[in-house]
């Protein structure tokens, strides 16, 4: 990453090129070393702390939820100041410009709103992802959960946010079927979950389609704008940015064998 120094002050990237930095190690601490109003846009998946030793659909199997340490709950209490750290982490770190999206289900979405606005954050939009593809429910007892709520909100609502309305109107979305031609975006989008392509250098439980991270960021940056993924994954986010070119990412995962997926994806 040729431009923005001041990131790489504390620590050692795992991984560094010309337009991406990822670092592996604890998100909190990571972000703390950065400067004040440095980061135009970022995206968050945060853990859905869904890891209760269930059992869930996948690909017509019954398998265990369970994702790792990082998606057990700690309790209500523990979960909600969890998030109020990471997401007053990220405020700070924000421009006053700049805007924040976070991704989740009804397990985590609504803490992450209340936190939100008690932060101050003005919330833009909440997001419906309608997964045409989503797994069945395998109960019986309740609908099959089929989308998941993207919350888009702006640092400060007296600075001028970034939105690409011409280009989310008048661009190609041809994975969308709701989308017409022509017309406004509106705030529910269809997009099927990961490609296999997407998946050529390994999974990741909680992958998110490029094609969602792609209109994320076409949307809400511009030219040489710096994007932050605190929860990095697999890095979609930052195959995004590249994608669209012109990008800054700074992706931060806490997993090294994770790590190891998005630096093969970046390269």
């Amino acid at each position: 990453m040729d431009r923005d120094k001041q990131f790489l002050k504390n620590y050692t990237p795992f991984f560094e090129s010309s337009d991406a930095v990822l670092f592996n190690g604890d998100c909190l601490e990571i972000i703390n070393s950065f400067p004040d109003d440095s980061i135009d846009m970022i995206f968050a998946d945060p853990p859905y702390m869904l890891s209760n030793d269930g059992l869930t659909c996948q690909n017509g199997k019954m398998v265990n939820v369970n994702k790792g340490k990082w998606d057990k709950s700690r309790g209500f209490e523990e979960d909600t100041v969890f998030h109020n750290e990471w997401i007053c982490a990220c405020r700070r770190v924000l421009k006053p410009e700049g805007t924040i999206w976070i991704s989740g289900t009804y397990h985590s979405i609504y803490q992450c709103g209340y936190i939100l606005q008690k932060n101050y954050f003005h919330i833009l939009n909440d997001i419906a992802w309608f997964k045409p593809n989503a797994s069945p429910n395998l109960s019986c007892r309740f609908f099959t959960a089929s989308h998941e709520t993207i919350i888009w909100a702006r640092k400060d609502k007296n600075a001028q946010h970034t939105f690409n309305y011409e280009k989310m109107k008048n661009g190609s979305f041809p994975e969308d079927k709701l989308k017409k031609e022509n017309t406004q975006m509106r705030s529910v989008w269809s997009i099927t979950a990961s490609k296999t392509s997407e998946k050529e250098y390994g999974k990741h439980p909680t992958q998110k389609p490029l094609d969602l991270l792609k209109r994320i960021v076409l949307a809400s940056t511009k030219e040489n704008d710096i994007v932050l993924d605190p929860f990095c994954g697999s890095g979609t986010t930052g195959v995004a940015c590249k994608n669209i070119k012109n990008r800054l990412f700074i992706g931060i995962e806490i997993d090294a064998g994770f790590c190891e997926l998005v630096k093969k994806r970046l390269s």
